[in-house]
């Protein structure tokens, strides 16, 4: 007689057995990515400065437009329309959206290059092998941060201007046409640049030079524009269309008649942010991490 034994087949002795709750979901992925970005200190620490600066900056604004009204008449202020003091008093909630845009742009590019300079990227594409999740989480969560530090920055800069340009009788209503919305999109138009910043991060792999070509597409190429402006029709026309163009229009209260209005900035401002995702997303499938 002797003893029989059963050998299992390899596959069953190597297949991990997944306790029940634990099967990867893009919400858990999504927590995770949440947990990442706000445990971080630096981060945290940039996000304040990144409000603190915006406000700051709008306050500073609204007192500089109260001081446009004390100007001799000789100094050739318009007393009504763009350059009046009335006219762009409008636009200081969105006052402080050019150091925001740099500051959340380079936020964006610092979390996911970061994680392939250190090697930590392995440990997430092991975690969720489909790649796609994980880095649409990602993206999610910076875009959804940059969207509330607009917003929040927005509305605070609106209820602290408005003392300051009620001295002077330029205060104006939330209800306003196109106020409110404005400072919504003060939002929506960080978020999109954060959107843009984390895609080319992803793409460069590279902190540094992520952050130099996200300075270069929001606030070089503008000017480059302007000054080829004088050389063709089509440059100005085409300048219309550049992200940090089109973004600004979606924060305009008022809009020139041959400007983007603030839907029209929108769309052209999310096709980008739309198109740099995509490339990123193909480009992180086809690749090794």
């Amino acid at each position: 007689m002797s003893a029989h034994t059963t050998t299992p087949p390899s596959s069953a002795r190597h297949t991990p057995r997944l306790r029940p709750g634990s099967r990867i979901t893009f919400s858990r992925v999504l927590r995770s990515e949440w947990i990442k970005v706000t445990t971080v200190r630096s981060t945290v620490i940039l996000i304040i400065s990144t409000v603190l600066v915006m406000v700051g900056l709008a306050a500073l604004a609204a007192w500089s437009f109260t001081m446009m009204t004390e100007l001799p008449a000789d100094a050739q202020v318009p007393t009504e329309g763009p350059g009046s003091p009335a006219y762009e008093a409008l636009t200081t909630s969105s006052s402080g959206l050019v150091f925001g845009q740099l500051l959340i742009a380079s936020l964006a590019v610092v979390l996911v290059a970061s994680e392939w300079a250190t090697g930590m990227i392995r440990s997430t594409m092991v975690a969720v092998p489909g790649r796609t999740p994980a880095l649409l989480a990602k993206t999610a969560v910076v875009a959804a941060v940059a969207f509330l530090v607009g917003l929040l920055s927005a509305l605070v800069s609106y209820l602290i201007a408005q003392p300051i340009l009620g001295s002077q009788d330029l205060d104006f209503a939330l209800t306003q046409d196109g106020v409110l919305a404005g400072i919504i999109n003060t939002g929506t138009f960080l978020a999109l640049v954060a959107v843009i910043s984390m895609s080319l991060g992803i793409l460069l792999r590279n902190t540094a030079g992520g952050v130099v070509t996200a300075v270069g597409i929001f606030f070089v190429l503008p000017v480059i524009m302007q000054l080829l402006s004088g050389l063709a029709d089509w440059v100005p026309d085409a300048a219309r269309f550049l992200p940090g163009e089109a973004g600004n229009q979606m924060v305009a209260v008022t809009a020139a008649e041959d400007a983007l209005t603030q839907l029209q900035g929108g769309l052209v401002m999310g096709a980008w942010a739309l198109a740099f995702l995509a490339a990123a997303l193909i480009v992180t499938r086809k690749r090794d991490v």
